[in-house]
């Protein structure tokens, strides 16, 4: 598998990933993972920055020092990297947009799911940009960084993710051929550089889309 490689220094890698691929090892060591890839292709130590759900697509950071990796994650833990994604949801949120604010925990199930005793903060901006046949068109940025941080508000709010299977009706879920679900952009100032990479939807997500009217009617 080729590596769509969309920004480079001699600090970090920017990646547009595929939805489908690991960013990092998972217990089958035998699957190809972001991780492995890069290791490989640079012949050294990459640095993991952040992650995207294996399902997810869109633009994912890795470091080549270990001084930068350090540095990245301060800016992430002090909410001064922006990221920017879309995602089609099923329904249509009761606004326009706005900021879902419920606080998250993970469950035995591997679930995560709302607990306002023992959750963690967690905040997602959402604003509408189109509304489909029994659809919407979302723009999402994580304020916080919580595992399945935009799946689950969006499900809490009574608009899940199209295609995940692991938030929302299983049975509608399985309709789609994939999560709907696009890291879009990354801005953030490290080094004394400004960083504002972003990358297209996917062919795959933008397929999903010309057909919805046609052929998701809910």
């Amino acid at each position: 598998m080729e590596i769509d490689i969309i920004y480079e220094d001699d600090c970090l890698i920017a990646v547009n990933k595929s939805e489908g691929i690991a960013a990092i090892p998972e217990s089958n060591k035998t699957a190809e993972n972001l991780y492995q890839m890069l290791s490989e292709k640079y012949g050294r130590k990459i640095y993991v920055v952040h992650r995207l759900d294996k399902e997810v697509s869109g633009i994912i950071l890795f470091a080549l020092k270990s001084e930068t990796h350090r540095e990245l994650n301060l800016l992430f833990e002090n909410r001064n990297v922006r990221k920017t994604y879309k995602a089609l949801v099923i329904g249509k949120p009761e606004a326009e947009g706005g900021i879902i604010n419920f606080p998250l925990r993970q469950f035995g199930s591997g679930r995560m799911g709302i607990d306002h005793k023992k959750g963690k903060p967690s905040e997602t901006y959402f604003e509408v940009l189109k509304y489909y046949n029994g659809h919407a068109l979302v723009k999402l940025n994580p304020l916080t960084g919580r595992r399945h941080q935009l799946r689950v508000h969006m499900y809490l709010i009574g608009c899940p993710i199209a295609g995940d299977l692991k938030y929302g009706n299983r049975e509608v879920q399985k309709k789609y051929p994939r999560l709907m679900l696009h890291a879009e952009s990354i801005r953030f100032d490290y080094g004394g550089k400004s960083y504002r990479l972003s990358v297209d939807l996917s062919d795959s997500f933008n397929r999903v889309l010309e057909n919805i009217n046609a052929n998701f009617i809910l």
